[in-house]
């Protein structure tokens, strides 16, 4: 420790250090009435953002959910790395908030119910629950999404959302309420009654997690995850408080989304369906059908209005919301509940015109087809995705349009390991044939799906298969039936497509005549011939190049020495490049170079258990 100096001033004596102040303050040191600067001044920890808004941490948590406010990663942490960081300007976004004081009259409110029952004031509690205050978050919807488009591409997330919990039991202990549960059911039948009336739907993928779905609504992708049709376990590690506000934020947004879908084809938005087929669980059979009688009412609508124009009666057009719910109603009743058009014939019809070629594409894949549904089979995911690409369907039940012994049914879907009872008119499937069919955009010869044989693979849409450098056979075989479809050529195995423009060999396989062969075959000898003329002329030029540039003594060491190896100069001119890198743009290469080995090694061994399969099948 330096000594201490005692110094005198008008005689007051106080002690000072040879330090400079420097040294003496500390690191961070900021002299009294300077403000902050840098990442101090726009950044704030999660508690004196909660401090500073006067709430608890559950409802900061659930004003950021609903607002959109997400923790930033300063590049500089002050206060440490192990704290959460928040942008100065999104706390003083929730700071203007007026869900803010609704929260906070809220929770005044339940401290106030909570007293009343614990002193058995049962009829003061009542009351306060009638007059506990309420909000929407409607101002929050148009707030975030100020284009309808930017609300679709956030479609993903909210989608899987509601239909996770479409699919959840309702258990109090987690707050998961049999209203909550019945309204996600609700909101996900819409959206998928709205995809297979439009015919948008582009891929479907069951995997174990799920099954996988992707639409394209007004241009852009919407991919989705349903949970499949089975008793869901409830793990006790997850916090539902903030699933179930996510899960209110994503209720709204889909409900809008819906309202404004449905009121683009001229349907009325929220639907009314048949209690009768609603009871049965037949809710994508009941809103069709709501579908088919707005369609009829829409009909009947403008047809009174051209007659009483021509009438003079105009007090035709004028009917209340409560007579034309009563007339849909109605019509909804009256349609027969085995006419097989009812469940197509949900609007009228989209101009063709303004249809993309992949929606007719689709909208055709399954046109004149029936097919029924046994028992066993997923019935909601098939419900669903057979009507989005032009097929009629029914199921083994009550509310069905049609019965199994409809001599018109073309395909039944079975998964069992057999059927007794059989009808030859008909192709007995497993349901895999149909998300294949799908994704192939073709109908796949049924003979690999037939009830009681093993299926081939599965294969994911959502892969490319050249990019990952790896094609299965099944793969391939899809791409035959695919060109054979489109009446295209297409290589067999192992024959380049160099081999495919040798005219002797699309003559021999029956691809063209003999006259059309000998005028491609010469063709090909006149392109050759300008070809060898055209490097033998680069030749000369190179050659004439490196005779001027090179003296008799470099003659002399290059006719001494060899060549040096190409590879070898290639390696040391990476090698020299890679030490001219910045570390950032060195560590990017190596992370390059280890993923284009692990995609390497990942392809060798599909093929190595190709291999396998392959030998053992011929062992067997």
């Amino acid at each position: 420790m330096p000594p201490l100096h005692f110094v005198s001033l008008s005689g007051s004596h106080f002690l000072s250090s040879p330090l400079p102040t420097s040294h003496r303050m500390g690191k961070h040191y900021r002299p009294p009435g300077k403000k902050k600067e840098g990442n101090a001044a726009r950044y704030i920890t999660r508690s004196q953002a909660v401090k500073h808004l006067q709430v608890n941490l559950p409802l900061f948590r659930k004003l950021c959910i609903l607002k959109g406010v997400f923790p930033r990663e300063p590049k500089k942490k002050v206060k440490g790395n192990h704290h959460t960081y928040y942008h100065l300007k999104d706390i003083a976004f929730l700071h203007h908030e007026p869900l803010l004081e609704t929260f906070r009259e809220t929770r005044v409110y339940e401290k106030k119910i909570k007293k009343a029952k614990a002193k058995k004031n049962e009829e003061r509690a009542k009351r306060l629950e009638k007059s506990k205050p309420n909000y929407k978050l409607d101002r929050l919807i148009r707030e975030r999404y100020p284009k309808f488009l930017d609300a679709i591409r956030d479609l993903d997330d909210c989608l899987t959302m509601v239909h996770l919990f479409a699919a959840l039991p309702a258990l109090e202990r987690e707050k998961i309420e049999v209203r909550r549960v019945h309204n996600c059911r609700r909101l996900s039948h819409e959206w998928q009654a709205y995809i297979s009336r439009t015919h948008k739907l582009r891929k479907v993928f069951v995997s174990v997690k799920g099954i996988y779905y992707q639409a394209e609504v007004q241009g852009q992708k919407v991919t989705w995850l349903t949970p499949h049709a089975l008793q869901q376990v409830l793990s006790e590690d997850i916090d539902y408080n903030v699933m179930l506000t996510y899960l209110e934020f994503n209720e709204t947004l889909l409900a809008f989304v819906n309202c404004h879908l449905y009121h683009s084809i001229n349907v009325k938005y929220p639907p009314i369906l048949d209690s009768r087929l609603e009871a049965l669980a037949a809710d994508l059979y009941a809103l069709s059908r709501w579908f088919s009688a707005s369609s009829r009412a829409l009909v009947d609508g403008q047809a009174s209005s051209v007659s009483g124009t021509e009438q003079g009666q105009s007090q035709h057009k004028e009917t209340s919301v409560e007579e034309s719910e009563l007339r849909l109603a109605q019509l909804q009743q009256q349609l027969p509940s085995n006419e097989p058009g009812a469940l197509m014939h949900l609007v009228e019809d989209v101009a063709e015109d303004e249809e993309d070629e992949d929606t007719k594409e689709c909208k055709k894949l399954f046109k004149n087809m029936k097919f029924f549904l046994s028992r066993e089979v997923p019935r909601e995911s098939l419900l669903f995705v057979i009507p989005a690409f032009g097929g009629m369907v029914s199921w083994e039940g009550d509310g069905a349009p049609y019965d199994e012994n409809d001599e018109d049914i073309t395909h039944q879907i079975v998964d069992r390991p057999s059927q007794t009872r059989r009808i030859l008119s008909r192709d007995y499937v497993q349901p895999q044939w149909v998300f294949d069919s799908v994704n192939a955009r073709i109908i796949l010869p049924t003979e690999d799906y037939l009830v009681g044989r093993i299926p081939p693979p599965h294969l994911s849409p959502f892969v490319d298969n050249d990019a990952e450098g790896y094609v299965p056979d099944y793969a391939e075989t899809i791409k035959r039936l695919q060109a054979a479809a489109k009446n295209q050529v297409l290589p067999l195995p192992g024959v380049g497509e160099e081999d495919m423009e040798d005219p002797q060999s699309l003559l021999a396989e029956g691809v063209i005549d003999r006259a059309e062969a000998n005028e491609a075959a010469e063709r090909k000898r006149k392109m050759i011939a300008h070809q060898m003329l055209y490097n033998e002329e680069i030749e000369k030029e190179l050659r004439s190049s490196t005779s001027i540039q090179t003296t008799p003594v470099e003659k002399m060491e290059v006719g001494e020495e060899p060549l040096p190896d190409l590879q070898q100069v290639v390696e040391d001119t990476t090698s020299m490049s890679k030490v001219m890198m910045s570390r950032k743009k060195r560590g990017l290469l190596e992370a390059i170079t280890k993923g284009k080995q692990r995609k390497k090694d990942q392809i060798n061994l599909l093929k190595e258990r190709k291999k396998k399969v392959e030998e053992g099948q011929k062992s067997n």
